[in-house]
C-alpha cells in the first residue's frame, strides 16, 4: 500500500480474468484497462505459474486507488530474484491516470516489497524515446545506468551493485 494506492497482488485466477477481459465480482476497472502491457503482465506471471507455482510476491500486482478501488493499471515483477538477487520490474497506467503520479508511487511501492524480501538489486527499462516512464524510474529512485539506441536501462541496488549495467545492456 502507498498513501493513494493499493497494490493488489493477483492470484492466477484473477490475472485469467485480466488477460480475458473479465471482471470478477465487485472489481472495479477504470476505462482501458486492461491494457495491452496489462495482458502480456499478467500472461507471462501464469506462464510462471505454470512453470514453478504461485511467485508471490514476485507476481503481479494490479494498481488500485485507495480512494475508490478502481484498478488503473499494473505494476509487477518479471519473476522471481535471479542468482544474484536481482529482479526485473514493469508498470503500466491506463490513460486516463497517468500525469498524477501514481506510477512513480507504484513503482516504490514494489521497490519497497523488493528490498523487504531482501531483493539486492531492481531493474527496469524503457523505450529510449519514452521520457515519461524514465521520469517514473528517476522518481521511483531508480538511476539511468545504460542505453542502446531502442532501450534506455535503470538500476537501484541496495548490495553495492549501484550503476552496474544490466546483462545485454
Amino acid at each position: 500500500m502507498t498513501a493513494r494506492l493499493v497494490l493488489h497482488p493477483l492470484s492466477a485466477a484473477e490475472a485469467e480474468r485480466v488477460r480475458d477481459g473479465r471482471r470478477g465480482d465487485g472489481v472495479r476497472w477504470a476505462d482501458g484497462y486492461p491494457t495491452e502491457g496489462d495482458v502480456s503482465a499478467v500472461t507471462r506471471f501464469l506462464r510462471t505459474c505454470a512453470r514453478g507455482g504461485d511467485p508471490r510476491p514476485f507476481g503481479t500486482y494490479g494498481i488500485r486507488l485507495r480512494a475508490d478501488g478502481t484498478t488503473v493499471g499494473g505494476v509487477d515483477f518479471h519473476g522471481p530474484p535471479d542468482e544474484d538477487g536481482g529482479v526485473t520490474v514493469g508498470y503500466g497506467l491506463v490513460p486516463s491516470a497517468r500525469g498524477s503520479g501514481y506510477a512513480s508511487e507504484a513503482l516504490r511501492g514494489l521497490l519497497d516489497v523488493a528490498r523487504a524480501q531482501g531483493v539486492s538489486s531492481v531493474a527496469g527499462d524503457t523505450d529510449i524515446g519514452n521520457t515519461a516512464s524514465q521520469r517514473v524510474m528517476a522518481a521511483a529512485g531508480m538511476r539511468l545506468v545504460a542505453t542502446t539506441e531502442q532501450l534506455a536501462f535503470y538500476l537501484i541496488a541496495w548490495d553495492g551493485t549501484a550503476g552496474r549495467a544490466p546483462a545485454g545492456a
